[in-house]
């Protein structure tokens, strides 16, 4: 077959783009356009080889093999297929288990079967000679693309650049098209500020001292970079607990029920575990908001799932508006929406757990402890929020963030 097929080890293009533009071989230190990466190398492959792509294959390590946002990223746009391999950590160090193994499986299949006259490898790993060999004795000529070293040096085994038919090198110039440094002066530089329907949420006042149960002290507590409200205005706040909130709440009611527990009324499920918690101290507002899978028919669950594999990418932003999107278009009784508006910023505790259950299927949780990152939890809540609109008329219309119950300072 007159047909192009391209092989992309992901740890070794993105470990050396990394050396090459951050001195450092973390894949973290770097911002991926993944849309321009995959035209790019569709474009040079079908240039050098003069054939048509018939596929680029993406091979890749995740924890479990769940794919992770970038993963469903890739394999939903044209002419991708995605493989992944295991992803352990030894000795502090992320190692990749099966990756090469199955890079080796498809070049050789490839070959065997006769499915494309070319191959592209981007990869450095020796392991590849013996598939190499095989899909030349198979009459298919293999092109090996190297990224530019940091420092002039190798960074592919000698025996796979003396095997190749072709050799070409993937430059800076070329690299930074899609690919470029994270703004970061090391390990404890200071994250971006937060879009404003994050910054929205984090800056709600915090409740006076006196609000504050006497039994339960808090004490003194600095906030990292990471948990300021992004406004730049004056000194770092503190990111407002659930706590923090539930106080200011009941300092807002009448005098009869401000006589309740604040804890009784702010229990988001974003805890270890994203365990569900009820019981009588849920509110009457919670209550009468449906949960998404008390709205969702059979039918639309396996619609909702085929969406979430073929369409959804997973960022954390995106999932929260997914979700909102769903909830919001099988709410039957309108009636209810001004009850969540309510309650803004925070979202129904039977609702908040769902929604990070949800969000965790896309692989968002941090593998060390099956936690949520902080981060993304008030990502995938902004995304709620963003999608869901309640203007004064309490119908909803998209393209306006949600009117806030009461003032966000």
């Amino acid at each position: 077959m007159d047909r192009c097929v391209v092989l992309v080890d992901a740890g070794y293009l993105l470990g050396a783009a990394a050396s090459l533009l951050a001195g450092d071989p973390s894949r973290s230190r770097i911002s991926v356009d993944h849309a321009t990466l995959v035209r790019q190398l569709r474009e040079r492959a079908e240039a050098e080889t003069a054939q048509p792509l018939l596929r680029i294959y993406w091979f890749d390590g995740a924890p479990d093999r769940v794919p992770q946002p970038e993963h469903r990223r890739l394999r939903v746009m044209p002419r991708v297929t995605v493989r992944l391999g295991a992803l352990t950590r030894s000795d502090g160090r992320w190692a990749q288990k099966g990756v090469d193994a199955a890079m080796h499986a498809e070049l050789t299949e490839l070959a065997r079967n006769k499915a494309c006259s070319d191959i592209v490898l981007v990869t450095g790993d020796g392991d590849l000679l013996p598939g190499m060999t095989a899909a030349k004795e198979h009459g298919v000529a293999v092109h090996l693309w190297a990224v530019q070293a940091a420092g002039g040096d190798y960074n592919q085994s000698e025996d796979l650049v003396a095997e190749a038919d072709e050799r070409r090198l993937l430059d800076r110039a070329w690299i930074t098209r899609a690919i470029r440094a994270r703004d970061t002066a090391g390990p404890c530089a200071p994250q971006s500020a937060p879009g404003p329907e994050i910054a929205a949420i984090l800056s709600a006042p915090l409740p006076d001292t006196a609000a504050r149960p006497a039994r339960d002290p808090e004490p003194e507590h600095t906030p990292a970079p990471a948990e300021t409200n992004g406004t730049g205005a004056g000194a770092a706040r503190a990111v407002p607990t659930p706590k923090d909130l539930a106080a200011l709440r009941a300092a807002d009611r009448p005098a009869p029920v401000k006589e309740q527990p604040a804890t009784a009324t702010l229990r988001w499920s974003s805890d270890k575990g994203l365990v569900e918690r009820q019981g009588p101290a849920d509110s009457p507002d919670d209550a009468a908001l449906p949960t998404l899978a008390q709205l969702t028919t059979a039918e639309q669950r396996w619609a909702d799932r085929e969406e979430d594999i073929t369409t959804v990418g997973g960022d954390p932003f995106e999932v929260g508006q997914v979700f909102a999107r769903r909830w919001l278009s099988r709410l039957g009784d309108r009636t209810l929406l001004p009850r969540l508006a309510a309650l803004y910023p925070r979202i129904p505790h039977r609702i908040d757990g769902e929604l990070l259950r949800y969000a965790a299927r896309f692989g968002l949780l941090a593998h060390k402890d099956d936690q949520i990152d902080e981060h993304d939890r008030y990502a995938i809540r902004a995304g709620f929020w963003r999608e869901i609109d309640l203007p004064a008329t309490g119908q909803p219309t998209a393209g306006q963030p949600l009117q806030p119950a009461r003032p966000l300072t």
